[in-house]
């Protein structure tokens, strides 16, 4: 049995993991603290997935297990936990807690003596104070960029800190210098003996103060840049299984943004499998089920033929999705093109200025870029969506 544990239920589960162990042949459980979320047809068993007790003794009373796993940003570090409790092949607790802790993450890497980049924790009960500005703040175990800020001063740091408080009054921040430069991305899958690269993203961001990601560009990471990232995941202590590393080039020098130990999200991991011509999905549960890297054969990022862009339709204002095209897939100038809705319609919610505003997502694979973009401009002008106040 394959344990999987899981909140809500997402695309790298329902189409990534859950058809990749069917085509190995494993039978799946998947553990969660919504099983009401999940489809009928999902094998779900309620567990408090957050406490690595619940989590091994939910595995401990099933049937026996192969692998213990998680793709998760929240449950990597009780998930880990488990599998190191049970015996099982597993990512170090201990560097998946660094991870989500973006404080802890900036700690390992100033104490390996890699970058110094300025940071300062805020409590729930401490005023805000920073030195260096322009600045960013954000939730010390924040992801999908939620209630993350640039900053361009001691007032705006006061007043953007008060606004996530008066919603989330328990959270912790962090505030840091803005690191300047191009963001990428870098994607890497492991054992205990190393890291193997996927490849990588060149991010388009919208507008400040928030950092929504609107569109990537296949850009694998060159060899030396790749050295310098991994000297940075090693002193966190990254190795074992999927990880989605996020960066600013400046320079020729990368400089950390975050780390999220696990593929990347959004659907870019599908997108990527199909890119690669792999199957991804299977190669990360195999690593789980104690299988070594070097039985996975990859491409080499750099030799791929083909290119990738990706583009997020993203809400305007915030309503109710009353309009908008299903699932999309065609070929048009030895280009493939894909959408797939984000939000279902009927649903209502606010706009953030954040990767929770997605409405769907767009992406073109084909010979090369000029090809692509303009395959992918002309297949997005025949689609609409419409948001009802």
């Amino acid at each position: 049995m394959l344990y999987l544990t899981a909140l809500n239920p997402t695309d790298a589960v329902l189409d990534g993991l859950l058809p990749a162990a069917r085509n190995l042949g494993l039978p799946v459980t998947v553990l969660t603290d919504r099983p009401g979320q999940w489809p009928p047809s999902t094998p779900v068993r309620a567990c408090a997935v957050r406490d690595e007790v619940a989590v091994t003794d939910a595995v401990a009373t099933g049937p026996a297990p192969a692998g213990l796993m998680s793709n998760s940003d929240h449950l990597q570090a009780a998930t880990a936990s488990a599998a190191r409790r049970l015996g099982l092949p597993g990512k170090d607790p201990e560097a998946a807690r660094r991870c989500k802790d973006k404080a802890a993450t900036r700690r390992a890497i100033v104490d390996a003596d890699l970058d110094q980049v300025r940071t300062v924790v805020v409590t729930p009960q401490q005023a805000p104070r920073f030195d260096r500005f322009p600045a960013v703040v954000k939730p010390r175990d924040g992801v999908a960029s939620e209630d993350a800020y640039l900053v361009v001063d001691g007032d705006d740091l006061t007043r953007r800190v008060a606004d996530v408080r008066r919603r989330r009054p328990d959270v912790t921040l962090v505030v840091e210098e803005y690191l300047a430069g191009e963001v990428r991305t870098h994607e890497t899958i492991g054992d205990a003996t190393g890291l193997a690269v996927l490849g990588g993203w060149r991010t388009g961001l919208g507008p400040p103060p928030t950092f929504a990601e609107l569109a990537l560009d296949w850009a694998p990471t060159d060899a030396a840049v790749t050295a310098r990232l991994h000297a940075q995941l090693d002193a966190i202590g990254v190795r074992f299984g999927a990880c989605h590393t996020e960066y600013v080039r400046h320079d020729d020098r990368p400089r950390l943004i975050e780390v999220n130990d696990r593929l990347i999200g959004d659907r870019m991991d599908l997108i990527l499998a199909e890119l690669l011509g792999v199957p991804l999905f299977e190669y990360v549960i195999r690593l789980h089920l104690g299988e070594p890297l070097s039985a996975l054969p990859l491409p080499d990022p750099a030799t791929v033929d083909r290119w990738a862009r990706v583009e997020y339709v993203c809400a305007d204002r915030g309503g109710t999705l009353v309009a908008a095209p299903g699932g999309v897939d065609v070929r048009r100038d030895d280009v493939h093109l894909g959408c797939r809705p984000l939000r279902p319609l009927g649903a209502t919610a606010p706009r953030t200025g954040t990767n929770r505003d997605y409405l769907a997502v767009l992406h073109g694979i084909g010979p090369d870029p000029a090809t692509v973009r303009r395959a992918l401009a002309d297949f997005r002008a025949d689609l609409e969506w419409v948001i009802a106040p």
